[in-house]
This record gives structure tokens, C-alpha cells and sequence, in this order.
């Protein structure tokens, strides 16, 4: 993979969670979980003529490519829906009885690590080319086919407009004002986390501003969007960009930007299973995903396209979001260390 100029650590406390730290839950933001398919696919027991696909969400998205994939291609596709952390887990626990043919996380660390333990295999897909670069493995063991960014969502009710950046968010004004998701259950949170500290030396004298301005912590993504939009809070701190969009669409009174000094893109990156029993199948759902088809879906559902020829109308495209720089070597273990620091301060 490419050292990235982008911070693209999406689903970072998938590490945390196996480790056992704090229940932590990467890509726990952005990626419902799907109690009906988790349910479902637990007892599956698939054919060799069934592509298995493990995939961190979104809600919505992944159920709309699935369909458009069976429709395409006739294959049908046994869909295990749930949270980065959730689906390594079920990977491990699977380990001498592989199911899955494709996974598809909200974490590059996540799938540099599968890649590391040889649970991928490469493969080089259909409009390849047409993908970011920086999103996805130079190898080509795992494609970043669609992005999240985070930003400050507001309530527009009690906010007229706002361009703040981070650290403002620890002046008097705004004592009491501000939520942000828990990193705890909140992959993107702790991928903000890291990349604002990595970037900034007084990242973790923003943060502790914050916290020292009655900062809310208010449970994950979902959660913590729904404080603003009830009017319990202002502002949403490292908000996931594309939830705020959708609400924004529904009529909800929210509104979003990307501070001028920089933030957070997430890619979702897919690969197929070292140990695929459906290798054609498998061969053809990432050519799926890469295709024109796939990445109009991924745009209708307010996320960043891999492909940025793709056309969008919903939302900032990624040349108008600013991102800070980091420094990517050494990233997992960054992570662990950054949640640990968080958990430490009061």
C-alpha cells in the first residue's frame, strides 16, 4: 500500500477490540450492524455455486449491491452484515473452517493485517485503474472502492452557520455545545483521534480542551448525531460525514463541513479470502464493485466514490475536503496507544 497523504485509518479500533481493550469497535460508526443477516448467515451453509460475502455496512449499501450484483451476474450472494471488529472476529473463529469469499471493512489498517497474515489473495479486477490509488494495496490484495470523511455536523436550528476549526471547539462559546462519538464504539473516532494528534502537535491539547468544555461522549456514530438533531447538543465533533448527508436529505435540521486545517478520510476496501471456495465468483463480485454500476451506488448513498470520475450531487467531493497529513508506518500500534491516551484523560 502507498504511504498515504490522506489519513485513511478507518475502523482503527478493530485492533483495539481484539485485543480486548474496552470493547472497542472498528467501523463501528459508519457500519450498521444487521442483526437479521448476522442472524441469517450464521447458520448458512453454502454451496460452492453461493459467493459468501462479509461485509462492514453501510446499512443500505451493501444490501443494494448485493442486489444489483445477483440481478448483473445471477450469482447469488450470502450477505454476513456487521461492524469491522465483529467480522475479523468471525474470520479468527472461523479460521479451520473458512466461509467467507469476500470481505469488505471500514479499515485499511484492518485489511493491511489480513493481507500481512496471508488471509487474502491478490487479484486485480475490472477498472482497477479507475480506483484511488491511496485507498487501495499496490499488490493488489484489497481495493478502497468507496470513502467517509469526517467532519462537524450542526444543528441548523440553533447554529446559523459555522466554520470553526477543531480547537475553537474548547472556547467558553462553546461550553456544553459539542457531542462526539465514543471511541470506544467508534472506529472513525478513533481514527480522528489519531490522525488530528499525528498531524498536529497540540492535537491532544485540542482534544483535552474539549473535555475540559463538557465535551459529550454520546455512544457511536448514530448516537451522537441524533444529540444534535434533537437539539441536546450543537455540534458533532468528527462527524461521519455521509449520516449527516442522509439526515440533511430526510429533512432533519443538520448541516455539515470539514474544518480548513484538515480531517479524516475513511476508505471501505474489499479483497477476497485467501481461502475462497468460490474463487470465479468471488473474482466477479470485486469486478462488481469496481465497475461504473456499483460506484453510482456507493454515490447515491452520500459516500465517497473510489472511482472520482463518478459524478457527485449529494455531497462535497473529495478535491473540497481538506485532510491532514500523517505518518502511516508503525499505524496499529498508534492506534492502541492514541485510545489508550483518550481512555486516560478527564
Amino acid at each position: 500500500m502507498k504511504k498515504m497523504n490522506l489519513l485513511t485509518i478507518a475502523g482503527v479500533s478493530a485492533s483495539v477490540l481484539l485485543l480486548g481493550a474496552c470493547g472497542a469497535d472498528a467501523g463501528a460508526t459508519d457500519t450498521t450492524t444487521s442483526t437479521k443477516t448476522e442472524a441469517a448467515s450464521s447458520e448458512t451453509a453454502t454451496t460452492p455455486e453461493t459467493l459468501t460475502v462479509y461485509s462492514a455496512g453501510p446499512e443500505g449499501l451493501a444490501e443494494n449491491i448485493q442486489a444489483a450484483f445477483e440481478e448483473e451476474t445471477g450469482i447469488k450472494v450470502e450477505m454476513f452484515q456487521s461492524t469491522t471488529g465483529k467480522i475479523l472476529s468471525r474470520l479468527e473463529a472461523e479460521s479451520n473452517n473458512p466461509i467467507a469469499d469476500v470481505v469488505v471493512l471500514a479499515s485499511i489498517p484492518s485489511m493491511e493485517g489480513l493481507k500481512s497474515e496471508e488471509k487474502l489473495q491478490p487479484y486485480e479486477p475490472e477498472n482497477a485503474d479507475s480506483m484511488n490509488p491511496e485507498w487501495s494495496d499496490s499488490d493488489h490484495y484489497y481495493y478502497g472502492y468507496s470513502a467517509s470523511a469526517l467532519g462537524v455536523a450542526y444543528n441548523t436550528n440553533q447554529v446559523d452557520s459555522l466554520d470553526a476549526d477543531w480547537n475553537e471547539f474548547g472556547e467558553s462559546e462553546w461550553q456544553g455545545r459539542v457531542t462526539m462519538p465514543d471511541p470506544t464504539s467508534s472506529g472513525s473516532a478513533v481514527d480522528f483521534l489519531y490522525g488530528l494528534t499525528d498531524a498536529d502537535e497540540k492535537g491532544w491539547d485540542i482534544i483535552q480542551g474539549w473535555m475540559d468544555n463538557d465535551l459529550l461522549i454520546a455512544g457511536a456514530n448514530k448516537e451522537s448525531l441524533d444529540a444534535v438533531i434533537t437539539g441536546d447538543k450543537d455540534v458533532v465533533v468528527a462527524a461521519v460525514d455521509y449520516m449527516t448527508y442522509k439526515a440533511k436529505e430526510s429533512g432533519e435540521p443538520v448541516d455539515i463541513y470539514y474544518p480548513e486545517s484538515g480531517t479524516v478520510i475513511s476508505p471501505r476496501a474489499a479483497g477476497i479470502v485467501a481461502d475462497s471456495s468460490n474463487i470465479d465468483a468471488a473474482k466477479a463480485y470485486m469486478d462488481f464493485l469496481l465497475s461504473d454500476t456499483a460506484q453510482e451506488l456507493v454515490a447515491d448513498a452520500y459516500i465517497l466514490p473510489g472511482n472520482e470520475e463518478i459524478e457527485l450531487s449529494n455531497r462535497a467531493v473529495l478535491a473540497d475536503i481538506p485532510t491532514l497529513p500523517f505518518e502511516f508506518d508503525g499505524i496499529e500500534d498508534k492506534q492502541i496507544e492514541t485510545l489508550n491516551t483518550f481512555l486516560s484523560m478527564d
